[in-house]
């Protein structure tokens, strides 16, 4: 008989926050080869996230909710905000270590977003630097 087990994680990961700015750990920034498509191979960049507390109250009713979005190669240009809200200066010909953004925080701003009808919290590539004067409630 398969017997499964559930982490704090695991229970989280399905509750909706309410729209705004939240600020996030960042847990791992993998890479891995993407979906065969007509237009060619593509590299998926996945991000996992955890909140850590609203970004603009400091209130920690979502804290350790865990974000999980995407980058790709082919519309790489998403993850300039990305890189620009740990002081990065983005300029062309530059290669960047996304991983290197583990362990790292910074402010998503996070939506709610329908997949195959069911709700669920979406990354739509809004970053910002952490504000320094919003700190947990």
């Amino acid at each position: 008989m398969p017997t499964i087990s559930f982490g704090d994680r695991d229970l989280l990961r399905g509750k909706l926050v309410t729209p705004g700015w939240y600020r996030v750990k960042i847990e791992s920034v993998g890479e891995a080869p993407a979906k065969q498509s007509e237009k060619g191979p593509s590299t998926n960049y996945p991000v996992e996230g955890t909140i850590i507390f609203n970004g603009d109250t400091g209130d920690k009713e979502f804290a350790g909710v865990p974000l999980d979005w995407n980058f790709n190669s082919k519309a790489i240009g998403f993850a300039v905000g990305f890189l620009q809200a740990f002081g990065v200066e983005v300029k062309a010909g530059t290669k960047f270590d996304l991983a290197s953004a583990a362990g790292r925080e910074l402010d998503v701003f996070v939506e709610n977003g329908e997949y195959q009808g069911r709700m669920l919290n979406r990354v739509n590539h809004k970053y910002r630097a952490p504000r320094e004067d919003v700190h947990a409630a």
